[in-house]
Order: C-alpha cells, then structure tokens, then sequence
C-alpha cells in the first residue's frame, strides 16, 4: 500500500464551462501542490481541468523508488483521456518533467492546441552522467540528495520529496528524454515557454535547446525573480496569467 498522500499533494479535477480544457503535469519528486496554483488559473477562468498525481509522487520517496518513465507517462496519458471526455480543444501545461511530459503529451497527441512549458527538462544528461547514474544504481545505491523546493521567494516550500530515485531518475533521462530530444522538430502546436535565468535544477540551457529544435511557433517569456519551481516563485502571477491567456487564443 502507498503511504497517505501529502497534505496539498492530492490531485485536481475540475468541470468547465465550454469544450477547451487544460492539463497539468507536476514535476520530478513533486507532487500537484506546485501547480495547483496554475490549476486553479485555468479552473476559474473557465476551462475543465486535470492536474494528475503521477505514480510515486505526493506520498513517500519509498512508494517513487520503483516508478519509472512507462508510469508516470501513462499517468498523463490517462489524465489526457479522462479530459478529452468533456473536453474537445486541448491544451497541456507542465513543470520540469512535467514539461517533459507535457512534450511527450503533444507528440503523441498532435491535435493538442498548445503547449506551455515551465523550466522543462528537454535533454538528457551527457553520456558520462549517465554513466556515473547506472553505476550507482548498479552498487545498490537507491537515493542521492533532494532537487526540491528551489525557490526565491522566502518562506515558500514544495513539498517535493528529500531525496532523489536514482532509477526513477536513469529512467526518467534515458526512457524519457532520450527518445523525446528527437521528436520535438516534428511537433507543430504552438509553445509558450517560460524560462528562469537562474535555475539550480534545470538548465536554462534545455529551454534554449527546445525553442532552437521545435517545429512550431514558440513564445518565450524569461523569469527575472524566480528559481526552477517558478509556478510557486515570485513570477507565478506572469506564469498564470500568460497561460490562461494563450490557453483561451489557442483554443478560441
């Protein structure tokens, strides 16, 4: 059995007003409480909703060790099945993998309206930490140290776990991100990506990587004030608010 679910970690489902929804995808050891925010954006201005509680996450690291890419990728997937029954115009919005997945979503899914991405992860680590992750796995070791919680704003948490699955981790670079780097030239849908200049968990350099290689339009907006998990930072406001917006243009 999984441990309970973190306060604030439960996932989100919300019913519309129209035929556009919105899904939301939290990121890597988080849970939806650092989107909830953005969830409740889309939720009030109108949209059916999904934030899903991917496999492992929102409870004990214990219940994540042995999840890998195939779940958490079938957990959005599902969310995205369960949206397209109230919900004809789609748009998808994620945090870290979770802008991962919200590419992945988009490749799979090419009648998706639009993207946004929040400091997505888009490439995999070089060969050599790769090389340095199998070999840790391979010695038995099952955690290294937490990448949570990397915010500006003082006194504001995510909840994320503290520590880190390493092959939750080895899956996530070489299932995930390895396949995915070379599908993102034939995606089309327009993209609204948001990138914090300073980031301590995702290089800048993978939303640069991204906007260089994607087959449609993208809009860029870089985040002056805030760390990776902007959508708890102090440039949430601009995240919400520039979403929902593109989210009502793509699906008008």
């Amino acid at each position: 059995m999984p441990a309970p679910t973190i306060p604030g970690a439960e996932p989100f489902s919300h019913v519309g007003t129209g035929d556009a929804g919105v899904l939301v995808l939290h990121g890597f050891t988080g849970n939806p409480g650092s989107m909830r925010g953005l969830a409740n954006a889309c939720a009030e201005a109108g949209f059916h909703v999904e934030l899903p509680q991917l496999a492992g996450h929102g409870t004990a690291i214990e219940d994540m060790i042995p999840t890998r890419w195939s779940d958490w990728s079938a957990d959005a997937n599902s969310a995205y099945a369960t949206l397209a029954k109230r919900a004809s115009k789609i748009v998808v919005m994620g945090l870290s993998m979770g802008g991962a997945l919200t590419l992945w979503v988009g490749a799979e899914h090419p009648d998706v309206l639009g993207l946004v991405c929040v400091n997505p992860a888009t490439q995999p680590q070089p060969a050599e930490v790769l090389g340095m992750l199998r070999d840790m796995v391979a010695s038995g070791a099952e955690v290294m140290d937490g990448i949570g919680s990397d915010i500006a704003e003082p006194g504001v948490v995510e909840t994320a776990y503290a520590g880190t699955p390493l092959a939750a981790l080895l899956s996530f670079q070489e299932d995930g991100l390895v396949p995915l780097a070379q599908r993102y030239s034939s995606m089309k849908m327009p993209l609204l990506l948001f990138t914090s200049v300073q980031d301590h968990v995702v290089s800048p350099s993978d939303s640069d990587a991204l906007a260089a290689s994607y087959g449609g339009s993208v809009e860029r907006v870089m985040l002056e004030r805030s760390y990776h998990v902007a959508t708890q930072d102090f440039d949430k406001g601009i995240i919400f608010e520039g979403a929902v917006a593109f989210a009502h243009r793509v699906t008008a």
